[in-house]
């Protein structure tokens, strides 16, 4: 499994697109592991990188997230001590650690000599580093289904739904205290899409109420909160930071406040659900 790892990152164009890929076939290795484990019982994918397995979300991502459905059957840490396991007896030299002091529990999984092997760094000692981030009082109101997913290795997830992840960006984008390029492009590919996808307006709204104060945001305005988020933020930073991650360098070109703008804009004024409106003049993200 490491020599297969090592060609797909060896057979990208450049050594950018080569981490994306390296990283992104350990994440496959790291969620297979977990999906052996029944860790998807307790568990459900969220985040960005779902979005990838799950969508094909066009950017590649760094980090795994999951949030806890039920107590029953959790047990993060026998569950790394698992993708250690896996790792090691894959080819791979793991160092992989874990901690559930805090609401959100925190591995990582750090994998030496692979960036070397693979020609992207002349250090043994360099490691390439996942973060795995367990939500274990998550905001209530999200709707969960499962599926079989095959990226570089096959594996069943059970997930949030788009409606909820939908939620879950939302949330990010307009309260995270450092505004992320990514958490944008993902919401200009949720708006672009045709039929729009509405947010599961529930869980947003207890996700509000858990951050900012029990009524202190309307979930059901959340194209004015983005907007005004929006127009606060540096452009050119968020360009910057998605830049590394876009599987099309081109799309970039769709990450702008005028395009974001227009689209809340839409949203706002005819409602997402709206299965008349027209896409005129716009290009979908795929």
């Amino acid at each position: 499994m490491k020599e297969q790892a090592i060609a797909l990152a060896r057979g990208a164009t450049d050594p950018g697109q080569s981490l994306n890929l390296l990283r992104e076939y350990l994440q496959a290795f790291v969620l297979r592991s977990l999906h052996e484990s029944e860790a998807f019982r307790p568990l459900a994918f969220v985040g960005g990188t779902s979005l990838r397995f799950l969508h094909n979300l066009p950017r590649f991502s760094e980090d795994l997230d999951f949030s806890l459905v039920s107590a029953e059957g959790y047990a993060g840490k026998a569950w790394m001590e698992k993708v250690k396991r896996d790792l090691t007896f894959a080819g791979f030299v793991p160092d992989v650690t874990w901690n559930d002091r805090k609401t959100v529990h925190t591995g990582w999984v750090r994998v030496a000599c692979i960036l070397r092997d693979a020609g992207l760094s002349p250090m043994a000692d360099e490691k390439l580093a996942i973060k795995v981030e367990i939500d274990t009082r998550p905001p209530a109101g999200a709707r969960c289904e499962r599926r079989l997913v095959t990226r570089h290795l096959t594996f069943f997830l059970q997930h949030h739904d788009l409606p909820s992840l939908l939620a879950g960006k939302l949330h990010a984008a307009i309260t995270r205290k450092y505004a992320k390029g990514r958490d944008w492009y993902d919401l200009l590919w949720y708006l672009s899409h045709r039929p729009p996808v509405a947010p599961n307006l529930e869980l947003l709204q207890h996700a509000l109420d858990q951050t900012q104060g029990t009524g202190q945001m309307d979930a059901s305005r959340w194209p004015s909160l983005a907007r005004e988020r929006l127009l606060a933020l540096d452009m050119r930073a968020l360009t910057d930071e998605i830049r590394p991650f876009l599987e099309r360098e081109r799309d970039i070109q769709f990450v702008n406040a005028e395009t974001l703008n227009q689209l809340l804009q839409d949203a706002g004024a005819t409602g997402v659900g709206a299965r008349d409106r027209k896409a005129v003049g716009r290009k979908r993200v795929t």
